[in-house]
């Protein structure tokens, strides 16, 4: 699955709301508190913090997947493709970045 099949898919669950997208600050805000509840997981994991009870437990991958969530439907509501943005990244980092960092 494409980053572009995952846009679509998004967009096609949000276009059956009446709502919508929310817009850009509600967004960023949705997903920085997305972001907070991965950074509270993996801190009860690998952190100091001791957890109130077992049960306090999340999956990571579903904290994960909400961030990604939050990210497609700012860049759905900002028309940008992903791959084209995805691909200009990794160009990035294979140029730009490929001796920024001590190889294996």
């Amino acid at each position: 699955m494409t980053l572009k099949d995952i846009q679509k898919q998004v967009d096609e669950w949000i276009s059956q709301y009446k709502i919508g997208y929310f817009p850009p600050l509600a967004i960023i805000a949705q997903a920085v508190e997305e972001l907070g509840e991965l950074s509270r997981e993996i801190n009860n994991r690998y952190g100091p913090r001791i957890k109130k009870s077992k049960e306090d437990t999340a999956e990571i991958g579903e904290e994960i997947t909400d961030v990604i969530f939050a990210m497609i439907c700012m860049a759905n509501s900002h028309n940008i493709d992903l791959d084209k943005a995805w691909e200009k990244k990794m160009n990035k980092c294979y140029g730009r970045d490929k001796d920024r960092w001590e190889k294996k």
